[in-house]
């Protein structure tokens, strides 16, 4: 018996001119900064732009732009509030900052529960924060969105890089669409680009390390002056 609200999904994502799905082999590579400055920048430069935080274990974006009392309004679906210029939802509304480890059919149900009533509306972008590795969270998105396309993010670490290139190899086996690769925090002597455009994809560009960053964690106008932020801009351009 086929769900009703994968069909659901369809129409709820309909008016979104582009899904990135901001992603990455490991974890505490800068994923979830990225796609909260990502997310912000696009709305500044006039495009109507969502932020979905779809890490179900560790949401963290909600810290990063310092999201307090807003709440999403439910009128025959729900509706992400919106906050610093952006349509915002984490499943830090519902889990309230508890870890909710979901396992296979478990994940999925709440994957097509969240996709099948959120009411983003008409959007130019929504940014989607997943969860890092390769996993059911990836799987279900190019299952039943369909139309994303994944931005991969990895530091200069050799460590790194390695989880990106099965990921990378994964994606094109499943003929998921791959934006491009973004390495933070770079290092000097790093070989990413190389290995990147080895690999056929697209390297939209590197962030240096920014200490300030951490400074400015809960303070959007801090953040957006930081050089991680002007990093940002500089592959905006590429990606428009």
């Amino acid at each position: 018996m086929i769900d009703p609200r994968v069909s659901i999904i369809q129409d709820r994502v309909g008016d979104i001119n582009r899904i990135i799905a901001v992603t990455s082999g490991k974890g505490g590579v800068g994923k979830s900064l990225l796609a909260s400055t990502l997310a912000l920048l696009l709305a500044r430069r006039g495009r109507s732009t969502g932020l979905f935080d779809l890490d179900f274990t560790s949401p963290s974006t909600h810290f990063i732009l310092g999201v307090r009392e807003t709440w999403p309004i439910e009128d025959k679906g729900i509706i992400p509030p919106l906050i610093h210029g952006l349509r915002y939802m984490s499943v830090v509304y519902y889990s309230k900052n508890r870890a909710m480890p979901l396992r296979g059919i478990e994940f999925s149900n709440a994957f097509i529960e969240l996709f099948s009533v959120i009411k983003w509306g008409s959007l130019d972008f929504l940014i989607v924060d997943m969860p890092p590795g390769i996993g059911d969270a990836m799987l279900d998105l190019i299952r039943f969105v369909k139309r994303a396309e994944f931005l991969i993010v990895t530091t200069s670490s050799p460590l790194a890089f390695e989880t990106v290139r099965k990921l990378i190899s994964m994606l094109n086996e499943l003929e998921a669409p791959i934006l491009g690769v973004v390495e933070n925090m770079k290092m000097e002597g790093s070989v990413v680009k190389q290995e990147v455009l080895r690999l056929g994809v697209n390297f939209l560009g590197e962030i240096p390390y920014d200490p300030v960053v951490e400074n400015s964690l809960g303070n959007v106008c801090e953040l957006l002056k930081t050089v991680f932020a002007d990093s940002v801009n500089k592959i905006i351009e590429k990606m428009e």
